[in-house]
């Protein structure tokens, strides 16, 4: 027996093609009896929707913002790379994508950004940010719009946001904190962790599961509290090279976001960096340069691709009121050495 079909629904619930149509759409006009026969026949016949072709004959196109910060990150412009080439994959899924760049250090500025955007323009968006109280109130006006809301990366536990597309930050810090210590040896020193800002819930969990690791297994290393650079390159070379002058026995090194090139050069410079161990996230040019060049050891990444593809699946499955397949979603933490780099 082939696939079942609308004709098969249709027999099974003794209505017309048309009831079936305005059922499977969510469309009003059907009594509440009819729609349960008919669900019940879709469940007993195994009926699986078509949606790609469904939106083709129907001509329904997917709107999508994708809001990102307005820096000179090379994980931003990676994402902005897989956007762009995701865009042009697959023209049958009829989405339209628009990449929005919003100043980092500005609350009030991203919440302007998303206060523009209405249900006539996009269908859903996915925000890297952040999470302030400017940006929980302009989810919660997006959201009373019946605007779908994917947390990128960071994410937005507070903010109503529908989904978290990333991967486990707070294992991720643990991952950092068993390399740091293995790396170690056992020797005894100080560990300098850097963040971009710690307002930045995947910074937050990422530090939060390297001290509850480091902690509970390696004593022999004490963590300094975090230098938060805000992009600022002057502010990460000056706040490095002070920990550096202060902490003679630092050993090591975890960038919790961006800043890693600064940090590399300014241990360079220092004649520091072959005694460290530094470990960074997301795998760049520069990463994986300084990778090569044994400038960094380890680096803890996502895969850039997988996080854009499954953003545009849950806010697609959101939209045509589906459910997402947990499995296809999760995005695996990876760990690249020189040795294995792709």
């Amino acid at each position: 027996m082939g696939k079942p079909t609308v004709h098969d629904i249709a027999k099974a619930a003794g209505v017309s093609l048309a009831t079936i149509d305005r059922v499977l759409n969510s469309r009003p006009g059907v009594r509440k009896k009819t729609v349960d026969r008919v669900n019940e026949a879709v469940l007993k016949l195994g009926y699986v929707r078509d949606l790609s072709a469904a939106n083709l004959a129907r001509k329904r196109e997917y709107r999508f913002a994708f809001i990102l910060p307005d820096s000179e990150s090379q994980f931003v412009s990676s994402l902005v790379g897989a956007i762009s080439e995701a865009s042009k994959v697959q023209p049958t899924d009829r989405t339209m994508i628009n990449v929005v760049l919003v100043s980092e250090n500005d609350p009030h500025a991203l919440a302007r950004s998303l206060d523009s955007l209405g249900r006539s323009d996009v269908d859903g968006v996915a925000i890297m940010a952040p999470e302030t109280p400017q940006l929980r109130d302009a989810i919660g006006r997006l959201k009373s719009d019946g605007i779908s809301v994917v947390a990128l990366v960071s994410d937005l536990p507070n903010s109503g946001a529908d989904h978290f597309v990333g991967i486990n930050n707070l294992a991720a810090g643990q991952t950092a904190a068993v390399l740091m210590g293995r790396f170690s040896g056992g020797r005894e020193g100080k560990v300098l962790v850097v963040s971009n800002s710690m307002q930045s819930r995947d910074s937050l969990e990422r530090r939060l599961g390297f001290d509850s690791v480091m902690a509970a297994n390696f004593p022999n290393l004490s963590v300094l509290p975090s230098i938060e650079t805000h992009g600022d390159a002057e502010r990460t070379e000056r706040n490095v090279s002070s920990a550096l002058q202060v902490h003679p026995d630092l050993c090591g090194v975890y960038v919790l976001g961006s800043g890693i090139q600064v940090l590399v050069n300014t241990l360079s410079r220092s004649d520091r960096l072959a005694e460290m161990i530094v470990l960074a996230h997301e795998l760049t040019p520069f990463t994986k340069s300084a990778l090569l060049e044994r400038s960094i050891d380890a680096v803890i990444t996502q895969d850039v691709g997988h996080l854009v593809r499954s953003s545009l699946r849950v806010l697609r499955a959101d939209t045509d009121g589906l459910d997402t397949i947990p499995s296809q979603e999760r995005i695996r933490i990876e760990i690249i050495l020189k040795e294995n780099l792709p």
